[in-house]
């Protein structure tokens, strides 16, 4: 990692920068116990690794974590062109490689989970497993209601705190129906405001792609898991890959979109043992 003025320490993982297949994107990394693999963890659109902090807690301590901001968010720099998931997939693997991992585990949440589906293709060898949570097949899947992709169309529940609190319960389900501020409240983790441009960007690296094509290659065992009340991934998407993928498991879920984050102590668990499961 580099050793500029964003580097440090925060909650036991080690902070910095590292530069891969031409991207500088910012990276937390929790060691963990040597020889386990590590987990990369994927966020959703606009969100940056900071969102994950409630799960971090609850997984297991010695599981060794590697986070990142997408390019432009959080304290990654700002993009100068537009990329694509192949690309982004690419660094990924290569920020990998730079901690000195040969294998990976690889968890997305919701636009993450596109490009954990994206890197699991792309190293098949490399992925071991996959976890995919809130996400769906990209452009070819079954959308959510016009209202609510309306509602995802701009950043504005990143950079406005009241407004997220207002439209919780509409877009994200589950517990933010009832407690939709606390639930918001987990998008401003992070003190920078979501910028519109790299929000933008993140929604062109999405536009047309589509794993449906693929999704019969994947070989690792993979963890889909769908909320009963996702109004942003409509549960049958997840039951649909579920049936493309080769070794794919499902888990259903009582929740809404951030479940697995508002919900880690509940949800934690589940990934924990499937990644430490027989193959």
């Amino acid at each position: 990692m580099s050793r500029g003025d964003d580097t440090g320490r925060r909650r036991g993982r080690v902070t910095g920068t590292i530069r891969a297949a031409g991207r500088a994107l910012h990276v937390d990394h929790r060691p963990g116990a040597a020889g386990r693999v590590p987990l990369v963890l994927c966020s959703g659109i606009g969100t940056s690794s900071t969102l994950f902090d409630a799960l971090v807690d609850r997984l297991d301590p010695d599981r060794p974590l590697v986070l990142f901001d997408a390019p432009g968010i959080g304290r990654s720099p700002r993009p100068i062109v537009p990329y694509r998931m192949p690309a982004l997939a690419c660094a990924l693997r290569g920020v990998v490689d730079r901690l000195g991992y040969r294998r990976a585990d690889v968890l997305g949440v919701s636009w993450g989970g596109g490009l954990a589906q994206q890197y699991a293709v792309q190293n098949p060898r490399h992925c071991r497993r996959v976890v995919l949570t809130a996400t769906a097949t990209g452009t070819l899947m079954v959308p959510a209601a016009p209202r609510v992709l309306l509602r995802m169309a701009t950043p504005r529940r990143h950079r406005d705190p009241e407004y997220a609190r207002s439209i919780a319960g509409e877009i994200y389900g589950g517990s933010a129906r009832t407690a939709g501020p606390r639930v918001a409240d987990l998008l401003h983790r992070e003190p920078r405001a979501t910028s519109v441009l790299p929000y933008l960007f993140q929604l062109a690296a999405m536009a047309g792609w589509t794993s449906l094509p693929f999704l019969p290659l994947l070989r690792q065992p993979t963890l889909v898991m769908v909320g009963d009340d996702d109004p942003i991934i409509p549960e049958v998407n997840g039951r649909i890959m579920q049936r493309l993928l080769p070794r794919g498991r499902l888990h259903r879920y009582r929740g809404g979109h951030l479940a697995v984050l508002s919900e880690a102590a509940e949800l934690a668990p589940v990934i924990d043992r499937f990644l430490d499961g027989p193959d």
